[in-house]
């Protein structure tokens, strides 16, 4: 989209510019940087690419390895679930849908409807708040730097999925850890150790 718009004198951006500029981010902060001076016309380009995006999702947007076995745990465990997320409402309501996660959370938590985005951690103090949860019986999976950022900042372990970004760019937000989907040894052995710290205060 960018291409045909002659953005960046028609040089295609790169990886890297991607991820700097538009990965995990909110749109208004997308707007700024690519249209700066021209905030309508960003916001414009922003508002296009979402509906590109549904558009492309409804047709391609495949659920991550291990989704199904991840997500028979957390309601096995009767564990409160929100989505936190940068995108907008309609993208993340089209995308939990698709994957057929409608039902399993509890609340869906949208950083353009709170004071602050991601990274800031709003968001994610918004979702605590939803699901009247303690930072201290929570963790986050989160796929960008500024969702890990956020995550970190509203006091939760984060757990990074290294599914897009750089591992290194990931670690430097600092989550607990990295998995490269949720079939990762990591995770399961996590969830293992969880659930014996959990065995041993109930006894």
């Amino acid at each position: 989209m960018l291409l045909e718009i002659g953005f960046n004198g028609g040089v295609p951006i790169s990886e890297e510019f991607f991820i700097d500029t538009v990965a995990g981010k909110h749109n208004d902060d997308i707007a700024l940087v690519l249209f700066p001076g021209d905030l309508e016309r960003g916001l414009k380009f922003v508002d296009d690419k979402e509906a590109m995006f549904r558009r492309l999702a409804a047709e391609q947007l495949k659920p991550l390895n291990g989704l199904d076995k991840v997500r028979k745990w957390i309601e096995n465990h009767g564990l409160k679930r929100a989505a936190v997320t940068n995108a907008p409402r309609a993208n993340a309501e089209l995308m939990i849908s698709i994957l057929g996660l409608s039902d399993f959370f509890d609340a869906v938590i949208i950083g353009g409807e709170c004071e602050h985005a991601k990274p800031h951690p709003d968001p994610y103090l918004k979702g605590l708040e939803a699901l009247k949860a303690s930072k201290d019986h929570t963790f986050v999976f989160e796929d960008s730097v500024s969702g890990i950022k956020a995550g970190v900042a509203a006091g939760m372990p984060v757990i990074g999925l290294a599914t897009r970004n750089p591992e290194n760019l990931l670690m430097e937000a600092k989550p607990a850890f990295l998995i490269k989907d949720y079939e990762d040894p990591k995770l399961w052995a996590a969830l293992e150790e969880l659930d014996k710290a959990t065995s041993a205060r109930s006894v």
